[in-house]
């Protein structure tokens, strides 16, 4: 059932639920103040919530309470230190005080990819949800957030059921999250939809009541904010079916970048005369160096393994060949380095041989620090294994980046990454490296080549300064570019008929 919001009102048909805690509005914990965990909780509490963050590092919860967000989200650090000075807003790591304080109790801990495997972990999930139920005294709702298989939900509710008093009711609902990284703030605010899956007409109200202060903030900016009630398996494929198209969208585009390449045309140009199809749309439908993140690449391999695991898995081997596209558009970016510098071959792959190369980016995506699983440093990781002296630089992502690849060469400038290079790769499209000016930074290398991996440069600008640019799916300006020339079969000649004997 999808429902626009009523100002002030509740579930049709269903009457609005008194919070358990007596409170004229639900309070609400989250456990895991991870990237998902604390930006919820400081978002609610923005809204007007009470809220509690709880984790199990210790580390963390005193990062958090001292004001300070331990990771970059644009605007999420002053909106934290408004919400604790507030008092709306406080961290723990005590099981007992989330139990004694919540009403409702939001899972948002980590759902990594299994070790030596393609499923999810669910381990921070059981360990969540176990230590919370055994500490609860009174009726609460428990709602997943995190990235889950589906089946997870009755799982989680086998758990409560086993470790939670029976009499006190407690009721178990999935509300995936939809957050970017980046805009995440927004995403929370402003959502383009709320989906709940619950089995019970109380476990909806207090869903609804606990989204009250984003529909009230949409009345008062005239938008409507749709609500999707639904069921617990349909819950938890919104989000895994929702990045398996995005992940199917970039793939399709880089694998036309692929034979774009080799037939002379442009995928910048065919990605915008496709995009003008109201059918297809051009949101991530740019060629690149492919996705990452600590989505998208583990959760459509997550989606495979438990589709298989249900005896489904041929309707979602599709996905499979979308991971092989993306990791391919990793080697592509060494391939065309080696290309531009002409490096010898070795036994497995080409050798660089010293030769020095800025890599510009280091994050999965532009107002991020995330570095999990990112094409840029993934390919910075590629080039030095190569033989190649790589200097990396990254407006946000520079601790991260050393922690994960610290044989590479980290600079804390633009300039300075780039002086004395003999090839540059923009690898992120950060807006000082889309803007940068071509000119300036030619005085500063060795040679001016220039692999575009987002294609977010004005390619006519860096050739007009004397640069050899390639982009990804594109040969434009190149003298290889000619396509070959394209000769019918030449038609058989007819058959003669054999004459009757």
């Amino acid at each position: 059932m999808t429902i626009p919001y009523s100002p002030g009102g509740s579930l049709p048909g269903v009457a609005a639920a008194e919070p358990p805690s007596g409170e004229q509005r639900p309070r609400l914990t989250f456990l895991g103040t991870g990237y998902l965990g604390a930006t919820y909780a400081v978002c609610f509490a923005e809204l007007g919530y009470e809220v509690l963050g709880f984790d199990v590092d210790a580390a963390k919860i005193a990062t958090l309470a001292g004001g300070v967000v331990p990771f970059f989200e644009p605007g999420l650090d002053e909106m934290l230190q408004r919400n604790l000075a507030a008092g709306r807003l406080r961290f723990t790591t005590s099981y007992q005080e989330t139990a004694d304080f919540g009403d409702i109790h939001f899972i948002c801990v980590g759902t990594p990819q299994r070790a030596g495997g393609m499923g999810a972990d669910l381990s921070h999930v059981e360990s969540a949800v176990t230590g919370l139920a055994a500490h609860l005294r009174r009726k609460a709702l428990i709602v997943g957030k995190s990235t889950v298989p589906v089946g997870t939900a009755e799982w989680v509710e086998r758990l409560v059921d086993k470790h939670a008093d029976a009499a006190l009711g407690v009721e178990v609902a999935w509300s995936p999250e939809f957050l970017q990284e980046g805009f995440a703030v927004q995403d929370v605010l402003r959502p383009s939809r709320v989906v709940v899956g619950v089995r019970s007409d109380w476990a909806g109200a207090m869903l609804y009541a606990a989204h009250g202060g984003i529909f009230d903030l949409a009345v008062t900016e005239d938008r409507e904010v749709p609500v999707v009630v639904t069921d617990f398996a349909t819950a938890e494929l919104v989000k895994v079916a929702a990045n398996a198209f995005l992940a199917t969208k970039i793939s399709f585009i880089n694998a036309m970048a692929e034979v774009c390449e080799v037939a002379g045309g442009d995928v910048t140009q065919l990605s915008r005369a496709i995009g003008y199809d109201p059918r297809i749309g051009s949101r991530f439908l740019h060629a690149g160096v492919g996705f990452g993140g600590g989505c998208l690449p583990k959760d459509i391999r997550a989606f495979q393994a438990r589709a298989q695991e249900l005896g489904a898995g041929e309707a979602l081997r599709f996905l499979h060949e979308v991971d092989l596209i993306n990791q391919r558009r990793r080697g592509r970016v060494v391939q065309l380095a080696a290309e531009l510098l002409g490096c010898p071959a070795g036994p497995v792959g080409p050798y660089f041989d010293d030769a020095r190369v800025a890599v510009l980016g280091a994050t999965f995506k532009p107002h991020s620090d995330d570095v999990r699983d990112a094409p840029a440093l993934a390919i910075a990781a590629a080039l030095a294994r190569a033989g190649a002296e790589v200097h990396v630089h990254d407006p946000q992502g520079m601790p991260n980046a050393a922690r994960a690849q610290p044989q590479l060469i980290f600079e804390d400038s633009l300039d300075d990454a780039v002086r004395g290079a003999d090839l540059v790769c923009v690898l992120t499209e950060w807006a000082e490296f889309r803007t940068a000016d071509p000119a300036h930074l030619g005085r500063l290398v060795a040679a001016r080549r220039v692999i575009d991996g987002r294609n977010c440069l004005d390619a006519a600008a860096w050739r007009a300064a004397g640069w050899q640019y390639r982009g990804m799916g594109s040969r434009a300006g190149e003298a290889e570019a000619a396509a070959p020339v394209y000769r019918p079969p030449t038609p058989r000649p007819a058959t003669a008929p054999v004459a009757a004997g």
